[in-house]
């Protein structure tokens, strides 16, 4: 669905992305992660035809990105950061003007405004003007918009920024809907590491302009630091003897509460120690994921959250 190789911006004299080479297949949601000024907005700006690249080629939709932009722009639905309708806009005018921009019929946008707005649950709000709206409903009336041609890939730049809990946890389950039950590829840019976590299938990190790291979220923290196992015993020696028994412990470490140490998998990990020490030995056991901010941490120096309030 996207297939990027050496694609680069340069802003006079300052490389904003430098060489990107992006894979992405029909039906997947991948996440693109990276702190403010990364390049995820300049990447996601040229892939959907907004900025013309310095270098390199892409096919997006089955089309060129240089030769045949128009073919992309058909293809494709795009919900941007700052969103798109107007505020002095009724909600129905709004979704069917951008369905008459895209060549439906007058007859064909009235029946697709009416689809969408059952299927995002804005029921009740064609006459509603978008000022109106609570930051969840705009939120979703964005990604109408987005959706108003039938799209086979959609871009998702930042949706929930802005939202309250519930409206995040709303706006979660349509993402995971239009790709389960309509079979869109989405593009999802985010600074929210659980709303990666939580939704994509693979991720992308960019960082200074470049992809340091992709793979799945599970991927990515195995392959960075591994699972924390904790646990503590009756005596120091049955803990000291259980680790010895443990050949893929790494980072050991003993100290007033137990033993810590680092493992790729800590379920079996876990397997492994009660097969050393008898259950009732031990006085505490437990296993920590490696989070996707420990991720960002190592590949790019600095927490997600540090980025953004930079």
């Amino acid at each position: 669905m996207i297939h990027a190789r050496g694609l680069s911006r340069r802003f006079r004299d300052v490389d904003a992305v430098r060489e990107l080479d992006i894979d992405i297949t029909e039906g997947e949601l991948v996440g693109f992660l990276g702190p403010n000024g990364a390049g995820k907005t300049t990447t996601i700006r040229m892939l959907t035809t907004l900025l013309p690249p310095t270098a390199g080629e892409a096919t997006v939709a089955g089309c060129d990105l240089r030769t045949d932009p128009v073919g992309v722009r058909r293809r494709i639905g795009h919900v941007p950061q700052s969103g798109s309708a107007g505020a002095d806009r009724e909600v129905g005018d709004e979704i069917r003007m951008q369905a008459r921009f895209h060549g439906l019929s007058a007859a064909r946008a009235r029946a697709r405004c009416a689809e969408l707005l059952g299927a995002l649950g804005l029921d009740g709000l064609d006459r509603r003007p978008v000022a109106a709206l609570s930051g969840g409903q705009r939120r979703r009336l964005d990604i109408a918009l987005g959706l108003a041609h039938t799209p086979r890939l959609l871009f998702l730049d930042e949706p929930s920024t802005g939202l309250d809990p519930q409206s995040r946890a709303g706006l979660w389950e349509l993402i995971r809907e239009l790709r389960a039950e309509h079979g869109i590829t989405v593009l999802l840019s985010t600074h929210y590491l659980d709303e990666a976590d939580v939704l994509c299938d693979r991720l992308l990190v960019i960082d200074n302009g470049r992809i340091v790291a992709t793979g799945t979220p599970d991927e990515l923290k195995q392959r960075v630091s591994g699972d924390l196992v904790l646990f503590s015993c009756s005596d120091p020696e049955t803990a000291a003897t259980a680790v010895r028994g443990l050949p893929q412990a790494r980072d050991v470490r003993f100290d007033a509460d137990g033993v810590r140490f680092r493992t790729d998998r800590g379920d079996e990990a876990l397997a492994a120690l009660l097969r050393v020490v008898e259950p009732s030995r031990l006085t505490s056991l437990r296993v920590r994921r490696p989070s996707l901010d420990d991720v960002f941490l190592q590949l790019t120096g600095h927490r997600m959250e540090a980025a953004d309030a930079a």
